[in-house]
């Protein structure tokens, strides 16, 4: 598998720095007007932003009055009311660092390649390893930032509000709901490093768990040995292996035979990192800059299977289906570090995939906000490092790579449910207006502002159907999915053709960072190229929208197609 990074079309230089507040040609039937806005400050999480020029005095002043107001100091970390009935309650601030934060500098080059392979096949030797890295973290004191208890609450710092945007108190640090993989990729680095130092192995490698793979989609054993330290005993009994996972859990359980069940895994695998993945915003998230909301929308992978297999490990019988199925608590279970391992490869199966099949939008960004936005870790020696997004593009040179699996999902593309009545005629639908809570299903037409788009013109741009204005309490699980041209939206299964999307987030914080309730307010977008050609409906004037609520209380606030050009 190749692991470069690839630079993206030039045209994404220019839409993205000529507009921040969308990289969207539009041109769209909407219930909420778009709002083009001046670019705002780069977002700064515990950061400052690197100058990449030799800087004149007046600069230099310029650029410490800059580092004053970029940099949040550790201790300006604060306790957050975490949801109803946690367990146990906990404070998630890292402990105060001994001196500031020193940049981040790539390993040696010579430096031997960590091969990060799949927890199936990696054999009981090296698991046994993982295993005792587990203990050897969990027996640091929890104030040593390398213990289990100080990794876990990394994570929990950083999703629960108890960080805010520089400058603008009232604006939460989120690192969901955005761009998503860096942070992620950045945490396993120095997760693994750890690890690495406590074992006196310089060359271990953090196993994955290749839930997108048939043979990887099972909870390993030796997660369910509850003498291990690879234990949690706060994870759904139901699911210990071998029960085939299931990559569209939304609390309730389906009577899939394991045939059937892989096989709708690998179709929404398909969906996921390549239908709906046509663009870099699509796959990782909305831009996220300073002085805007924390949650301007979640990519493809964010939200499933990211999203549906930390519900499908959490245990039910919890409010807040801890560990794994609520930020807080996530980072308590061992099986989170080789989930979010797979996360990560997932990033680069998707440029690998866009450069074997010339996919041209299966690129990264060039904006200098996602380059020089940075977060800081504390390292395998105990010293907070400040790492950038731009440190973490290339795996060869982080000295790793993923090995041991295939893709079986590139092939795996769903085809149209049989049967199933695709009637659009508007006078058949109700009248809806927005916004509205969704207590039932509703279905919308959605005019297409063109039709009949030449093959060109959909290589450029796009078609992107946007569900704006979702807004939920953050203090439970939410999901809905959002269906094309099905009316009879019940004879379609989770993998089916027509069901474009899913929108899914786990519980939040009951209060933030600022002691205000937690109201989650984000977006999601479905890409409809390759979906409307695939129904035979890329000749129709509209399209019919089905959102169907599956748990939780949410509301939506619009809909609209728009055409986007990255």
């Amino acid at each position: 598998m190749a692991n470069g990074h690839r630079a993206p079309l030039a045209a994404c230089v220019f839409l993205i720095c000529a507009s921040a507040a969308a990289t969207v040609i539009v041109v769209y039937t909407a219930f909420l007007s778009a709002h083009h806005r001046l670019r705002p400050r780069p977002v700064h999480r515990l950061m400052r932003r690197r100058r990449r020029h030799r800087p004149t005095l007046r600069r230099q002043r310029r650029q410490e009055e800059d580092r004053r107001s970029s940099v949040t100091s550790l201790h300006t970390c604060v306790k957050v009311t975490l949801p109803p009935h946690p367990i146990p309650p906990f404070y998630c601030c890292p402990p105060a660092p001994a001196s500031e934060p020193i940049d981040f500098t790539l390993p040696d080059p010579a430096e031997p390649l960590r091969v990060r392979r799949p927890m199936h096949a990696v054999g009981a030797e090296h698991m046994a390893k993982y295993e005792r890295a587990i203990a050897l973290m969990r027996a640091l004191p929890h104030s040593d930032p390398r213990s289990l208890y100080q990794l876990a609450n990394v994570h929990c710092a950083y999703c629960t509000g108890s960080y805010r945007q520089t400058g603008d108190p009232e604006l939460n640090m989120q690192i969901h709901f955005s761009w998503f993989f860096p942070f992620h990729r950045a945490y396993l680095y120095f997760f693994e490093r750890i690890a690495a130092r406590l074992l006196g192995e310089p060359g271990f490698a953090l196993p994955f768990w290749g839930w997108d793979v048939p043979e990887g989609m099972r909870m390993p054993a030796e997660f369910a040995n509850s003498s291990s330290p690879l234990h949690d005993p706060v994870r759904n009994p139901a699911h210990a292996p071998p029960t085939v996972v299931n990559l569209d859990f939304a609390r309730v359980e389906n009577n899939l035979t394991d045939e059937q069940q892989i096989q709708q895994n690998l179709r929404i695998m398909y969906k996921q990192m390549i239908g709906n993945a046509a663009l870099p915003s699509l796959f990782h998230g909305q831009p996220f800059r300073a002085g805007q909301s924390d949650r301007p929308g979640p990519g493809t992978v964010e939200m499933t299977p990211h999203n549906t297999m930390h519900t499908w490990t959490g245990d039910l019988a919890f409010h807040n289906v801890e560990d794994m199925g609520t930020y807080y608590s996530a980072g308590r279970d061992p099986l989170f570090y080789p989930h979010h391992n797979n996360v990560d490869r997932q990033w680069e199966a998707w440029r690998d995939v866009g450069a074997a099949r010339g996919y041209r939008g299966h690129v990264d960004f060039t904006d200098p906000d996602w380059l020089d936005s940075s977060f800081v870790f504390y390292d395998e020696e105990a010293r907070l490092v400040r790492i950038t997004v731009g440190d973490v593009l290339d795996i060869d040179k982080l000295r790793y790579r993923f090995d041991g699996v295939g893709m079986p999902w590139v092939d795996a593309r769903p085809p149209p449910t049989p049967n199933v009545n695709r009637n659009k005629g508007s006078s058949s639908l109700k009248s809806v207006r927005f916004p509205l809570s969704l207590h039932a299903a509703v279905t919308v037409e959605v005019r297409r502002p063109r039709v009949l788009r030449s093959r060109r013109e959909k290589a450029v741009r796009e078609e992107v159907l946007v569900v704006e204005g979702i807004e939920t309490d953050g203090t439970e699980m939410v999901k809905f999915d959002v269906y094309v041209n099905a009316m009879e939206y019940e004879k379609v299964e989770p993998s089916g053709r027509e069901l474009a999307g899913s929108y899914l987030c786990l519980s939040h914080p009951r209060m933030d960072g600022t002691g205000k309730a937690t109201r989650i307010e984000t977006s999601m977008r479905v890409a409809l190229n390759e979906l409307l050609e695939d129904l035979g409906a890329d000749r129709d004037e509209s399209v019919t929208v089905t959102l169907v609520p599956r748990h939780g209380k949410v509301k939506i606030g619009g809909l609209k197609i728009v055409y986007m050009m990255e």
